[in-house]
């Protein structure tokens, strides 16, 4: 039997279609469904490790990577060092690897066949299944499509014949006119599997019923005939305010409105797209204010999600030296460009801040391009990222290798000190994705001035204690490591899933959820 397919197209970019995805697969779920999600193009530089191609040292060794749940430790092979387990992997978009977990199934790359990571605006790193494809990325963009279009049908009909509904993300617009010829990710491939098709709009921005008008009337007709529903997205106020918009569109279309839902602020998945919350609050009292660098090319930012809901921390996204003023921590986060994400600290004078900070003895922390800008240089010898001196604020090089390290990681820490002495012993889950490789400093090393090492090849701290890089990605997933800094436990994933899910059954048309998969 083939799936029955569930498309969630959008007016727009941030219309809500990742959090709707995210939520009618975890409500297939409950029904007893297998469920998968796909998304055939994502472009987003939040991703994540899933199973990739066993390499012969794994096989040799009968690694189960891939055998079971991404947090699984059974999932991750042998390191060499007893602190530490790694496993090879390959890289889907963060809402795929969210919305698979929505769905209770493994995430895998056919869920997301084709990644574009930005390095620039007008570059991007093309990952196909799970692989970084140097030609494709240097392939012009309208040149790709038909390239990777078998791909994607290959993918999709596979998901298919493995589950019984499968929740389809689109992308953008499907009304853009201009890459109508060339789509690959929304109404082509709604025909290819015969979606049953919901268009959300963002109520917020104003203009709702003209997007969905404009969209619908802009889609050829037999495209037309696959939208089954509009949403209405972010509502502020009362609902019976809407009559009789609702029903004159559907005189108009003939599709009806099947939810309206109000603009939740708190439910607790991570934003696919940009930095995901400019306000600064907290949950009771403000014991620890935390200062996120949000340079232009952040990677990985879901990763901060967890510090939102931990109580007494207050977030800021810093991208002056003023929004440095009076934290307890700076973090360097993930960066796709890391030689031109330095470059923007120097010239906003964060450069200043950071160091003055870490003078003075407050705690900074690096991960991943983080860690490799408080280092002493970036060395590029590949043309992968660029050249660079660092910070440095700790006696480390980091060299960028042609290959990318991609794999989900366990590690535990060793003997950290100083600020961040309460993470000695604490085991930590999570993934590590990066061309640099990073190593204590030849000529500062024979003079007898050395990093921490507090994870063979993973991470560092300077003497002092204060500042601490590391390359795993998903430090403030894992609750030990919560627990271990801040003492504190927060909701899970499977609670904001089935919240996501309860809030779209409240405020869906009853029975409009079952009725998309029911075949005719």
């Amino acid at each position: 039997m083939t799936a029955v397919c569930v498309m969630v197209l959008g007016t727009t970019s941030g219309a809500g279609k990742s959090w709707l995805t995210t939520a009618l697969c975890r409500h297939y779920a409950r029904q007893g469904l297998k469920v998968a999600p796909f998304k055939a193009q994502n472009m987003s530089n939040n991703a994540r490790v899933v199973a990739g191609r066993p390499n012969e040292e794994d096989a040799a060794e009968g690694d189960g990577f891939g055998a079971g749940p991404p947090q699984a430790e059974s999932a991750l092979s042998g390191g060499s060092d007893p602190r530490q387990r790694r496993s090879v992997g390959a890289e889907i978009g963060s809402a795929q690897y969210f919305q698979a977990l929505a769905a209770r199934a493994e995430p895998e790359v056919r869920m997301n066949p084709l990644l574009l990571k930005p390095e620039a605006d007008t570059r991007s790193q093309v990952v196909l299944m799970g692989e970084v494809s140097r030609e494709l990325s240097d392939m012009p963009w309208r040149g790709r499509s038909e390239k990777v279009w078998p791909h994607i049908v290959a993918a999709l009909d596979a998901l298919r014949a493995d589950n019984d509904v499968v929740v389809i993300e689109g992308a953008g617009s499907p009304a853009e006119i201009n890459l109508h010829a060339s789509d690959i990710v929304n109404m082509r491939v709604a025909r290819h599997a015969q979606a049953r098709c919901l268009l959300v709009t963002d109520i917020d921005r104003g203009g709702a019923f003209a997007h969905l008008y404009g969209t619908w009337a802009l889609l050829p007709e037999d495209e037309r005939a696959l939208i089954q529903g509009f949403v209405l997205n972010k509502f502020r106020g009362d609902a019976s305010l809407l009559a009789p918009a609702p029903q004159m569109l559907r005189d108009l279309t003939g599709v009806p409105v099947v939810a309206t839902l109000p603009m939740w602020w708190q439910h607790g998945l991570p934003e696919e797209d940009g930095v995901f919350d400019d306000k600064t609050r907290a949950s009771g009292a403000v014991k620890k204010t935390i200062a996120v660098i949000a340079w232009p090319r952040i990677s990985n930012l879901d990763e901060f999600q967890p510090l939102r809901n931990v109580p007494g921390v207050r977030l800021v996204w810093a991208r002056t030296p003023a929004d440095c003023a009076g934290a307890d921590w700076i973090v360097l986060p993930g960066s796709k460009a890391t030689a031109a994400d330095l470059a923007w600290l120097r010239a906003q004078g964060l450069d200043q801040a950071v160091a003055a900070h870490a003078a003075q003895g407050g705690a900074v922390l690096g991960i991943c391009g983080g860690l490799q800008v408080l280092g002493e240089a970036l060395i590029d010898t590949h043309g992968i990222d660029g050249n660079a001196p660092g910070l440095g604020l700790l006696p480390l090089v980091t060299a960028f290798d042609a290959d990318k390290t991609v794999r989900r990681s366990r590690i535990t820490f060793g003997d950290a000190v100083g600020a961040w002495a309460a993470l000695k012993g604490a085991s930590a889950a999570g993934y590590e994705i990066h061309h640099g490789q990073t190593a204590q400093h030849p000529a500062m090393a024979a003079k007898g001035d050395i990093a921490r090492e507090i994870v063979p090849g993973l991470a560092w701290q300077n003497a002092a204690g204060n500042v601490f890089g590391c390359y795993l990605h998903g430090l403030f997933e894992d609750p030990a490591v919560l627990r271990a800094l801040f003492g504190a436990t927060v909701p899970t994933l499977e609670t904001v899933f089935d919240g996501l899910a309860d809030f779209l059954e409240r405020h869906a048309e009853p029975g409009v959820l079952d009725r998309l998969i029911h075949t005719d």
